[in-house]
């Protein structure tokens, strides 16, 4: 199902797309990719809305900053000094977050409308970014697939070439809320992560791999989310072909579960205590499947870089189901 969902200033009208499957429904923009609702039952069979979101375009033209639901790149996450050198050539970047640049900068692929084309039991978006786009080298042909499986998992498929070398680290910034309304700091996760990466005050990491036990980052036993949150886990299965299963948030009232199975080597844990109205703290936690910040700085970490010649992939798959 295909409705206008509203203009922008600019005129250019912006469509929603409506999933169903599996007792589940997906509702996606083409503005930004946005995953705008996710409607899943609890254990009483009622359906509600568990990611968060504005009801309207505008809100989302207004609020921008939480980034609800989008698709984030070309570089997801921080890139210090909004700066990065390659192949002997130093970069520099729109800086929006201080110093630094964050999910792609002042106008990353959150704020561009995509083209949409149905697929079977779901969507492929596409989009060219020009070289030079918010700094980065190369023309970045970029696919995202949404697609409802037989149980109503919703997976996402991400596919891009390049025509010169370039980072390219791309995620989906949903907010999960399993109750439907109110907090989630109640929700309590399990993640595969025994190391994570400290930061500096600028949300910056330092480059070391933290051993996460006895720590507030160790979360390989299910515990209450809390707050406090906007760092990147490393998950312990690392890069792999297929995507893994390495996060199950639950929450104890509706019993609705959600879990994440992912392809990416790191997870940014967000517990959105800076999400502004009309959202309030800990309303929503962000599970970012994705590489490291600050990769292309720092070539200790999992390399982000996409030559000519080559296919960046990634796939994360969120299940649900209820106990």
């Amino acid at each position: 199902m295909n409705e206008l969902f509203g203009t922008l200033p600019d005129s250019t009208p912006v469509h929603r797309w409506t999933l169903r499957r599996a007792g589940v429904r997906v509702r996606i923009l083409s503005y930004g990719g946005i995953v705008q609702s996710v409607e899943v039952p609890d254990r009483a069979g009622t359906l509600g809305n568990v990611v968060l979101g504005f009801p309207d375009l505008d809100g989302y033209v207004k609020h921008p900053e939480p980034f609800l639901g989008a698709l984030i790149g070309r570089y997801a996450n921080r890139i210090a000094g909004a700066r990065f050198p390659l192949d002997g050539v130093t970069y520099a970047l729109a800086p929006n977050n201080g110093p630094n640049s964050l999910h792609g900068g002042e106008r990353g692929f959150d704020k561009r409308v995509w083209d949409v084309t149905p697929v079977e039991h779901g969507l492929r978006l596409t989009r060219v970014s020009p070289h030079g786009e918010e700094g980065f080298p190369g023309r970045l042909e970029v696919s995202v697939t949404y697609a409802l499986d037989e149980r109503g998992a919703l997976g996402i498929a991400y596919e891009a070439v390049t025509d010169a070398p370039t980072p390219v680290n791309l995620t989906n910034h949903s907010y999960w809320n399993l109750a439907g309304s109110g907090s989630a700091a109640g929700h309590e996760l399990r993640l595969a992560a025994s190391r994570f990466t400290p930061v500096d005050a600028d949300l910056i990491p330092t480059g070391e791999l933290a051993d996460a036990t006895g720590t507030r980052f160790d979360f390989r036993t299910a515990r209450r989310v809390g707050t406090g949150y906007d760092h990147n886990l490393v998950l312990d299965k690392g890069v792999t072909p297929a995507p893994v299963e390495v996060a199950e948030l639950y929450d104890p009232a509706s019993g609705r579960v959600l879990t994440v199975a992912t392809t990416e080597p790191g997870m940014q844990l967000y517990t959105a205590d800076h999400i502004g109205e009309p959202f309030a703290p800990g309303d929503g936690v962000a599970l970012e499947t994705q590489h490291f910040p600050d990769s292309p700085n720092r070539p200790e970490f999992p390399g982000t870089v996409l030559r000519p010649g080559e296919v960046f992939r990634s796939e994360t798959v969120y299940g649900f189901s209820v106990r």
